[in-house]
């Protein structure tokens, strides 16, 4: 028993019956129509595998059941044997301990697989709960054989059924409820009540309860279906919530007054057998299969009708080799799959699909196992058991719905076809072919465009199809489909289908442009349109065939769908142009101005200033610094001076713009509106020359082109201030006196470090004043406004008629000044007798001081005694060896001294060294030693002058060095690794 439920396969032992698999036909193998290619590299797994379980039972099997992975099954008379499929090496064997003749005539096990209720022959229940060894009698069930229950799937768990329905052979309905708890003093039975709520009748006389199933649905809706052998019941009602535990008679005593729902087969063959499938994301079922004598009824399960459960009711009438009279070739059991029910015959097991009624799948059992006894399947697990009295088979059920899209294609339900084809792209694709054609057939032309884009099928072909069918719409709709579809990396065909639909638009629009009852469809195919010009996704193949798309559109005549690509590809030359060439100047500023590219303004400017001067500069202020002014000044210049008034004045208002705004430096910009000053507003002229400056090197524009300017418009100011700029003082003074003798004076005073030329000028305004405008009183103002002139330098300008009394103040005045600057420069004369007298005294005294050195003073440099070598002592007290001050002051001489301190050090040398050479002096030797020993001390002095000046510590070489690191910073990396 340890190895029960090992599995393996019975393919050496059990003869497989030939499956007629739904496969692609031999003809879609290769390359097919669609373009998909289909290689079966391996036998495709059947739906239905079947596997006989190694067990050979030690005595017959009676009856067995299934549910939640436990599995019961009776053995001989007397044993109970309970398997945990989770553990199936651990089965326990219970005896009943029955004494009588007594032999079970069913299990019922319910959902949650821990109570077991067996039905005796004798009509009598007992009771086994999984969590126990003993089983326990229904004393209150005695005298009635059960036929079938209807659990509690709501209610019930592992120690309680809740309220549940019982069916008897007398057709009588039950309601009872079983506890797997010891029970109380009083009541030691597991069942807790039983009473009776319907019972069924057939022909006027009561008929077994072949089936219970019990539902519930929505807002506590409640569905009862019971079965006999040839009419199925229905049961619906509403329990108040809260009171389910009360159980189901509430739902029949509602349909006491009426009589029950049910449907009613003429044909009996002594039992029938209802089975539900329930998917795994549901917990009630969705469909049902109901065995009776006609056939098999198959539908679904709709919980939101208000009287009825049932729905798509559809019979399957039983073929020819299925005799119901006949018990060796009537059907048995019934188990339902998702899109197929599974139909139990003595000898084999059909698989009919619920969708077409078709027999898919037929399976004989060898003679050796028996006849087959029951087929049951677990809710829970989803396996099917079929067994016999002497073996049990399994049957996985694997990949069902593998090939139901052909059979949903063939039924034209493609949506579902593709819903179960989803994974297998070469199928979705024939369901699509088949779907294209089929709408295409009954004239749904769009409908059909949507789905061929979709597939594989040859572009070619189905192209030709809409153009055969003149369907141009429907062309349109595939096209665009398949453009959608198309990977980026595909441009060739992107190109192809991009044009070929930008013609058939075209084509389109001005098929409507001439029909006014059609103006609406117009203006939503040019939306339509412009939508697909504006597509995103094409935009690059758009972009690098616009070309094409512009000779499409100027073939048709489209001027505003050019103009709108045109913006969309940002071709805005293109649309400025357009624009200028239709004489709408303020359409094309209007484009210039939105997208601010410079180069277009650069190019469309002087058209556009021939025409609407004032936008044109009101959008150049607009952009600013974005635009250069100096590339701007051709369409200036052009219409400045062949245009009218606006524009010239349009002309200065930007010019002044890019001066005092935008403060732009270019010489260029200056002299265009220097040049537009003097010719037409000369009252702006010398302002702007007062404005940009007096010196030469703050002026923007060119000074000899500005004075020419203005001399050849007689703007006499004008030239003074640029002769005044450019230094040109006797040029102004002259110009200026023709103008006026004040702006003279003011030109005369501005060389101020140079006396002589002022002089100069003031002598020419006075000479002016005197012989031109024969003006004393002015002359002698002269005198007064500048201190250089004197009674005698303006003297000989005056005629010999003029008498003394005119300049009497002037020469009174002349000597006064001429006798206090003979006092002041006595005055000076006697402060610097008495400063040189001091500087002697001092001089003298300084010759007198003197020092005292103690033997044991130091050197301030190297901190030795200062006596064993030269040395010198300054007077702030500091005292330094000769050759500890020269290395001290030598790094902080002036490039100057350093090679003359050098050139005097080796002369030195020199002298030194000659001396000590001679040893034998001669008279005229001795001469040229003094001689030689002048030069040596006026050496030694000139030494003295360049290190021994100051004091190195006190002096300005300290001062001037206070900014100087300590360390060379050519010399730091060297000084650095010294330290290391």
């Amino acid at each position: 028993m340890a190895s029960i439920l090992d599995e393996y396969e019975d393919s050496q032992n059990v003869r497989r019956s030939a499956q007629p698999h739904s496969r692609l036909s031999a003809a879609n193998i290769g390359i097919t129509h669609s373009g998909f290619v289909n290689v079966r590299l391996e036998e495709e797994k059947p739906i239905f595998n079947k596997q006989r379980i190694d067990f050979s039972p030690p005595e017959k099997i009676n009856h067995l059941a299934v549910c939640n992975n436990q599995l019961c099954m009776s053995l001989g008379r007397d044993t109970i044997l309970r398997i945990d499929l989770g553990k199936p090496d651990q089965p326990n064997q219970i005896e009943l301990g029955r004494k009588d003749d007594s032999r079970v005539y069913k299990l019922f096990l319910d959902p949650t697989g821990s109570h077991l209720v067996i039905s005796l022959t004798t009509n009598e229940c007992v009771y086994l709960n999984r969590n126990t060894q003993k089983v326990r009698t229904l004393s209150r069930w005695r005298g009635h054989l059960i036929e079938s229950i209807g659990w509690n799937k709501m209610l019930g768990n592992e120690t309680n059924t809740g309220p549940i329905l019982v069916g008897t052979s007398q057709g009588i309905i039950f309601e009872a409820e079983i506890s797997a708890s010891e029970g109380t003093l009083f009541n030691t039975n597991p069942d807790q009540y039983l009473k009776q709520v319907h019972s069924l009748e057939e022909d006027g006389r009561q008929a077994p309860v072949c089936c219970l199933e019990v539902e519930r649905g929505i807002e506590n809706k409640y569905f009862i279906i019971a079965t006999t052998r040839k009419r199925l019941f229905q049961f619906v009602g509403r329990v108040p919530e809260g009171s389910e535990q009360q159980g189901f008679s509430s739902i029949f005593a509602q349909n006491q007054d009426l009589l029950p729902s049910f449907q009613e087969f003429p044909v009996n063959m002594g039992y029938s057998e209802i089975t539900f499938y329930t998917s795994k994301l549901r917990s009630s079922p969705k469909a049902f299969a109901w065995m009776m004598g006609n056939g098999v009824l198959y539908g679904q399960l709709d919980y939101v009708r208000p009287d009825s459960l049932l729905s798509d009711v559809q019979v399957w009438e039983y073929t020819q080799d299925i005799d119901i009279s006949n018990a060796f070739s009537k059907p048995i059991s019934i188990v339902l799959t998702q899109f197929h029910f599974l139909l139990l015959l003595p000898d084999r097991v059909k698989a009919i699909c619920t969708l077409n009624g078709q027999v898919v799948y037929e399976d004989i059992f060898p003679d050796k196992f028996g006849s087959l006894k029951r087929m049951i399947k677990d809710p829970i697990g989803g396996l099917v058991w079929i067994y016999t009295e002497k073996a049990v088979f399994r049957y996985h059920i694997q990949r069902e719905s593998k090939d139901v899209w052909q059979i949903y294609m063939s039924m034209n339900k493609f949506d579902l076809a593709k819903e179960y084809c989803k994974d297998r792209p070469e199928c979705t694709d024939m369901v699509l072919a088949k779907e294209a054609e089929h709408c295409f057939q009954n004239k749904r032309y769009l409908e059909s465009a949507k789905c061929y884009a979709l597939t594989q099928n040859y572009f070619e072909e189905i192209a030709l199809k809409f153009i055969e069918a003149k369907q141009e719409e429907a062309l349109k709709e595939f096209l665009l489909k398949k453009l959608n579809n198309l990977k980026t990396n595909e441009k060739t065909q992107i190109t192809l289908l991009v044009t070929w639909l930008t013609e058939l638009y075209l084509n389109r629009l001005g098929l409507l442009e001439t029909d006014d009852s059609k103006n609406s469809l117009f203006q939503e195919t040019r939306k339509e349109f412009r939508q697909f010009l504006n597509t995103s996704k094409h935009k690059e193949c758009f972009y690098n065939n616009r070309s094409t798309i512009y000779d499409l559109l100027a073939s048709h005549g489209n001027v505003d769908d050019m103009v709108y690509f045109s913006v969309i590809m940002q071709d805005y030359e293109r649309v400025i142009s357009h624009y200028c060439q239709h004489d709408d100047y303020g359409a094309a500023l209007d484009v210039l101005s939105k997208h601010c590219d410079e180069k277009l303004f650069y190019k469309f400017s002087p058209v556009l200033m021939q025409h609407i001067p004032k936008k044109v500069v009101d959008a150049w202020i607009q952009m600013g610094n974005r635009l250069d002014p100096k590339k701007l000044i051709p369409a200036l210049v052009n219409y400045s001076q062949m245009g009218s008034t606006q524009q010239i004045d349009e002309t200065i208002r930007y010019m002044e713009f890019c001066v005092y705004r935008l403060e732009v430096k270019e010489e260029a910009i200056h002299n265009y509106l220097l040049s537009l000053y003097a010719k037409h507003r000369e009252e702006s002229l010398l302002p702007y020359l007062e404005m940009a400056g007096t010196h030469a090197s703050e002026i923007n524009y060119d000074l000899k082109y500005a004075l020419r300017l203005c001399a050849e418009h007689g703007d006499l100011r004008a030239c003074v201030h640029i002769y005044r700029i450019m230094e040109l003082y006797e040029e102004a003074v002259d110009l200026a006196l023709q103008v006026d003798v004040d702006l003279a004076k003011s030109c005369a005073d501005l060389p101020e470090d140079d006396e002589e030329l002022r002089k100069k000028l003031w002598l020419k305004i006075a000479r002016h004043v005197v012989q031109e405008e024969k003006d004393v009183k002015k002359a002698m103002n002269c005198l007064s406004s500048c201190n250089l002139l004197k009674i005698g330098d303006i003297l000989p300008f005056f005629p010999d008629f003029v008498t003394i009394d005119h300049f009497k103040e002037a020469i009174c005045s002349s000597l006064e000044d001429y006798n206090q600057h003979i006092n002041e420069l006595k005055q000076e004369m006697e402060e610097a007798t008495e400063s040189a007298k001091r500087i002697r005294e001092d001089i003298q005294e300084m010759r007198n001081k003197y020092g005292v050195v103690e033997s044991q003073e130091k050197c301030a440099t190297c901190d030795f005694p200062l006596l064993n070598r030269p040395f010198y002592l300054f007077l702030c007290g500091h005292m330094f060896h000769y050759d500890c001050l020269l290395q001290e002051v030598t790094p902080h001489l002036s490039a100057y001294k350093q090679p003359k301190l050098e050139e005097l050090q080796k002369k030195l040398a020199a002298t030194t060294q000659t001396t000590k050479s001679r040893h034998q002096l001669k008279e005229e030797d001795t001469v040229s030693l003094g001689k030689g020993q002048g030069s040596r001390e006026q050496i030694k002095s000139d030494i003295d002058d360049i290190i021994a000046s100051e004091c190195v510590y006190c002096g300005e070489l300290m001062i001037k060095s206070i900014d100087k690191p300590f360390i060379d910073p050519q010399k730091f990396e060297e000084e650095k690794s010294s330290w290391l």
